[in-house]
């Protein structure tokens, strides 16, 4: 694995970290069976997800912040959920879409590098799951949205961005 990619897998267990946390938010204030069910389908594939990342990173270069992603993670869940089912799904789809470019990029890299065939085989099955969620958001959160939910979704994009340049350092 090259060295450069050690941020980046960090970057991938604080957003496997904070989806966990995620559905586990949706899980905590959510009343719709509809949205309990979404997040109790998606939570177990992001905890797939972060086994598999846990397994690749060695424990020193693990992320310290590890408590503020799970935090951020319940926040972004929970909220929405509190809110509505359009809320909870809008926010799937717009964490979903981050994290699938985020791979995208991180797959991009390593074909330029060359070799890591394995290694792009797990992210790619990652990014796969990832676009499932997002699509199923989309479709249950439909396209007519508030302007406040159009601008939740933009802050949380926004969010996710800064958590992986964080997570890439620390």
């Amino acid at each position: 694995m090259p060295d450069w990619f050690l941020g980046e897998l960090r970057s991938d267990q604080a957003g496997e970290t904070g989806a966990v946390w995620i559905y586990r938010g949706m899980l905590a204030t959510a009343r719709d069976p509809a949205v309990r069910s979404f997040a109790e389908r998606h939570l177990s594939t992001e905890a797939e997800h972060l086994v598999l990342i846990d397994g690749l990173l060695p424990r020193r270069a693990r992320s310290r912040l590890l408590p503020l992603w799970r935090l951020a993670g319940w926040v972004t869940g929970a909220l929405p959920a509190a809110v509505g089912a359009q809320a909870a799904f809008a926010t799937v789809e717009a964490v979903e879409t981050f994290v699938d470019r985020h791979y995208q990029d991180q797959l991009d890299r390593l074909a330029e590098a060359g070799g890591h065939a394995e290694l792009c085989a797990l992210l790619a099955a990652c990014q796969a799951d990832e676009r499932d969620h997002r699509d199923e958001g989309a479709h249950l959160a439909g396209a007519d949205r508030p302007i406040w939910l159009r601008a939740w979704c933009r802050l949380v994009g926004i969010g996710s961005a800064g958590a992986v340049a964080l997570a890439r350092k620390v």
